[in-house]
């Protein structure tokens, strides 16, 4: 069985693939960019990858007409302001792409949206419902809440609110109830759904079996984590405010949370329906959600993570079109060091940023963090997936990987915070040294003149970082 999967490089996707690997379907893989995609060397043999862009109608003759089977795993809730619009238009395209081949089943996952008044995001995910339920195929969609697994968006809020802020004062959309599911559980329902007659033009909520204020959660998580908080609600916070409120406290990007405040207002309970007993599936508790998140988390074994969509930044070009870094109208600052151990020096290099720091002037990284954040771009807060890997289009803090060969001993990086230009910072091992290379193309007479203001401060921090890559200080 020839299975179609968009979303491969995204948070569900990724995990989904090995799964339907080891269940024997031959699976084609979407992306956008080949480039940033990186799936287990295990898989490579047993794949097929294709580029394609929703958006692009030509693109999408890429798809073989042979599929059995599709999965519809893409949006564009914090790519931009019009997603609405978007979304519907990349649902358009990939009906009519299906509608071409001898496809007979298309999963959709979407949001639950149950209540008559909804969100624009659910608003939008029903409405890509509507344009997929009208092809040749049978659809089935799959509606979930609040998913909790480590990496996901949801997790990762929840743990900088809870792990940040001892007191929180709240906007009263906490007391809103939804019913959250464990990613685990979700790959379950996607896999056990495809090809399943049973499920044929229907649509079914899944959840765990906790109903949950997210006040409750919050709660929760704090308990599992041995901490003592407090949580106090206000009904004076407008939606605007709680989305900065939210925007500067946890990871999430600007538009990100605008929508997630907006579908938090809404409840989001499964109906009744007997789709987990159909396909033989008991959802865990959140807390065991929870602990089974930590438990990746701890073991170093984060399969996916939300910050590494390239709607969690502000690159909105494949990485293909950055990959060559400019010369010409640039400031560069490129400095160089020999070092005593190789394997020691790449290792230092590919754990760059997230809790690992930056090896010099953490605070000051974080100050132009905080800088970044209050000019509405990602901040420091994105962190990093692994602490020890790194692969194309994975973010490091206010950074995207580009390039990433530990053979070749090359990292490249391309900055995604707020600058009036683009800026790239590159590593390098060539000739026993380890050259460091920061590249500014500006953009107008401003780029120059912030060039020119934070010079000083890259003679400290480079200088500084460079010498405790390549030297660390014994302790």
């Amino acid at each position: 069985m020839r299975i179609l999967l968009t979303g491969a490089t995204g948070y569900i996707g990724k995990r989904l693939l090995p799964a339907l690997v080891s269940s024997g379907y031959e699976v084609i893989c979407c992306v956008r960019d080949k480039k940033r995609f990186n799936p287990p060397s295990s898989l490579v043999s047993k794949i097929e990858v294709i580029e394609l862009d929703l958006l692009d109608k030509a693109s999408l003759d890429n798809i073989p007409k042979d599929i059995d089977g599709a999965y519809y795993l893409v949006h564009s809730m914090s790519a931009s302001k019009n997603y609405e619009s978007l979304e519907s238009q990349s649902a358009i395209n990939f009906k009519e792409a299906m509608n071409k081949t001898q496809v007979r089943h298309v999963v959709y996952l979407s949001g639950i949206i149950n209540e008559e008044t909804l969100s624009k995001h659910l608003s939008s995910r029903k409405n890509v419902e509507k344009e997929l339920s009208r092809g040749k195929y049978k659809l089935t969609t799959l509606r979930a809440g609040i998913i909790i697994g480590s990496g996901s968006a949801s997790f990762e809020i929840i743990r900088d609110l809870v792990e940040k802020l001892p007191v929180m004062v709240t906007p009263k959309w906490l007391n809103t109830r939804c019913q959250p599911i464990g990613v685990t559980d979700v790959i379950s329902f996607l896999l056990k759904t495809m090809l399943n007659e049973k499920g044929y033009d229907k649509d079914f909520d899944i959840g765990g079996p906790d109903i949950l204020s997210y006040k409750d959660m919050l709660l929760e998580f704090s308990r599992i984590r041995n901490l003592k908080r407090y949580i106090y609600t206000v009904p004076v916070m407008t939606p605007r405010l709680s989305s900065y409120w939210l925007y500067f406290v946890t990871s999430t990007s600007y538009n990100l949370a605008i929508a997630l405040v907006n579908s938090m207002k809404v409840e989001v309970i499964c109906r009744n329906n007997n789709w987990a007993e159909t396909l033989g599936i008991e959802p865990m508790s959140y807390k065991e959600s929870l602990r089974k998140a930590f438990s990746k988390i701890q073991s170093n074994e984060i399969v996916s993570s939300w910050k590494d969509a390239l709607s969690s930044g502000t690159l909105k070009m494949d990485i293909s079109d950055f990959i060559n870094v400019p010369s010409f109208g640039c400031f560069t600052d490129q400095r160089e060091m020999k070092y005593d151990d190789l394997k020691v020096t790449i290792d230092r290099i590919w754990r760059i940023g997230g809790e690992n720091g930056w090896y010099y002037g953490n605070l000051l990284w974080k100050f132009r963090g905080f800088l970044d954040k209050l000019a509405g771009g990602v901040g420091l807060r994105r962190g990093r997936t692994s602490p020890v890997d790194l692969n194309s289009g994975d973010a490091v803090d206010f950074w995207r990987v580009l390039y990433a060969d530990k053979k070749e001993g090359r990292l490249l990086l391309f900055a995604e915070m707020k600058i009036p230009g683009e800026a790239w910072l590159e590593f390098r091992i060539k000739n026993g040294r380890l050259v460091q290379t920061a590249t500014f193309r500006p953009v107008g007479i401003m780029g120059r003149i912030y060039w020119y203001l934070i010079y000083p401060f890259h003679g400290l921090i480079f200088k500084g970082m460079l010498r405790n890559i390549v030297a660390p200080e014994k302790k």
